[in-house]
């Protein structure tokens, strides 16, 4: 191509490596020889343009064909520049494919806007902005290809997408919620409100150059496909039906500081191991960073993430890396709004503390709390819990439990050795509440530094 090229193609060209550029610059040849054949009906002459047809048969396997037809109307709307050769009454030209490429694998949000637009209308022709709406149905279609893509390209990281939640429904409420960070004008979706959303929600990115590189077979070196979901490990899924779902877990995992990298584990759950609050505190402490999930019996889905160990204790614990989210009927993360450090509670088998598992505001009244007696809980937030900024989670602000789960989601703590008095405790060690009560009540401990030996636990 060399000299023929416009100068704005030659610009995008440039983000490229030396090594990158034969690859991009030969995607529109390699598209051409698995279309359809020559003189098929609408078969443009050969070397001139793209059509519906090749698009469909490069990327028919991971994208539905509405999300296809999207791409193609984008390509089409995109204008070479004036020193491009004329485009064809219809078709994609070599140009135009270029600049897509250039503009979804390495442009900026400002170069992204307008082909959002373009693949978020409905029907050809010029606009300026597109309703909410519009987009939304392009990011369900979007969100619908990066799953296809996960699935087909054996990305899955041991889960089973067949013993979980809704996939469709979960698409639905991913993109309503990427389309809740939008902010649009009066007169809808323009480049400059979605440049502003591109920049802002970085997945919408991330999933356009997931639809580009995989459905149009771009491999760019040094750049390897991006991990979307966690790794799975030991869990019976013979015997589970996990209350998540893939979307719902793409939108979960980046939230947690160890993101992607440190594997699920499956520690508790109603299903397998009954509705006893005794193993749940099994399952949750000791095992390091946890994501309880909840389902009350109205079917809303929603939990919280606990950056420590949990610890039964009388006082409050974790810190500011600890969140509320609900999952249905809204995909929503709630984080720590330093008003206070009630992050964390648990406490089991106290006369004058409350007994359960609380998460945010104060006792009596949890941002989230699942009472010992399992099987009752409650989400009191009048407007909004004062630890995270969260409303009411459940539909009811008391609730009664459908199925519960627990899944450890870091690294385990690592035992401690060579820890001085280990094997002694205090006779307060044995009656935490009696500690928390006098420390409340400013009365000094004056046994802290008097430790009897530890018994043995085992009976």
């Amino acid at each position: 191509m060399g000299n023929t090229e416009s100068v704005s193609v030659q610009k995008r060209l440039s983000r490229f490596r030396p090594e990158e550029r034969p690859v991009v610059e030969g995607v529109f040849d390699k598209l051409q020889g698995g279309g359809a054949p020559s003189g098929a009906p609408g078969k443009a002459p050969a070397g001139t343009t793209l059509t519906l047809e090749m698009l469909q048969s490069s990327m028919g396997s991971v994208a539905p064909e509405s999300m296809v037809r999207r791409v193609y109307q984008c390509m089409c709307s995109i204008d070479p520049g004036p020193a491009a050769p004329p485009a064809a009454a219809s078709g994609v030209g070599r140009e135009q494919l270029l600049i897509f490429l250039a503009d979804t694998l390495r442009g900026t949000a400002e170069e992204r806007a307008p082909l959002v637009r373009a693949m978020a209308q409905r029907g050809a022709g010029p606009v300026t902005a597109v309703p909410c709406e519009q987009v939304a149905e392009f990011l369900e279609d979007l969100i619908s290809t990066v799953v296809q893509i996960v699935v087909h390209r054996g990305r899955l990281q041991a889960w089973k997408p067949e013993r979980m939640g809704d996939g469709p429904l979960g698409v639905k409420l991913l993109a309503e919620h990427l389309c809740s960070e939008l902010k649009p004008s009066d007169q809808g979706c323009d480049d400059s409100c979605l440049e502003d959303w591109i920049f802002r929600t970085p997945q919408v990115s991330l999933y356009l150059e997931m639809l580009v590189s995989e459905g149009l077979d771009v491999s760019l070196s040094g750049r390897p496909a991006p991990t979307l979901l966690p790794p799975c490990r030991d869990t019976p899924w013979k015997d589970l039906r996990c209350l998540l779902d893939l979307p719902s877990l793409m939108f979960l995992a980046p939230q947690l500081p160890d993101s992607y990298s440190a594997p699920w584990r499956l520690v508790f759950s109603t299903q397998l191991h009954g509705e006893s609050f005794s193993r749940m505190v099994t399952g949750l402490t000791k095992c390091g960073p946890t994501l309880l999930l909840i389902r009350d019996t109205k079917g809303h889905i929603f939990g919280g993430f606990a950056s420590h160990a949990w610890e039964l204790s009388p006082k409050f614990q974790g810190d500011s890396r600890c969140f509320l989210f609900t999952v249905f009927p809204r995909l929503r993360v709630y984080t720590a709004t330093g008003y206070n450090e009630h992050f964390m509670y648990l406490n089991q088998n106290q006369q004058t503390m409350p007994n359960g598992l609380g998460m945010g505001g104060q006792h009596g009244y949890f941002g989230l709390w699942l009472d010992s007696d399992f099987g009752r809980g409650h989400s009191r937030a009048r407007p909004r819990c004062t630890t995270y900024g969260s409303p009411q989670l459940s539909e009811e602000e008391d609730f009664s439990l459908d199925s519960v789960e627990v899944w450890a989601v870091g690294k385990p703590p690592e035992p401690q050795e060579g820890e001085e008095g280990r094997g002694k405790r205090s006779i307060l060690d044995m009656d935490p509440e009696a500690q928390a009560m006098m420390e409340m009540t400013g009365k000094t401990l004056h046994s802290q530094g008097l430790r009897e030996p530890e018994e043995d636990q085992e009976q």
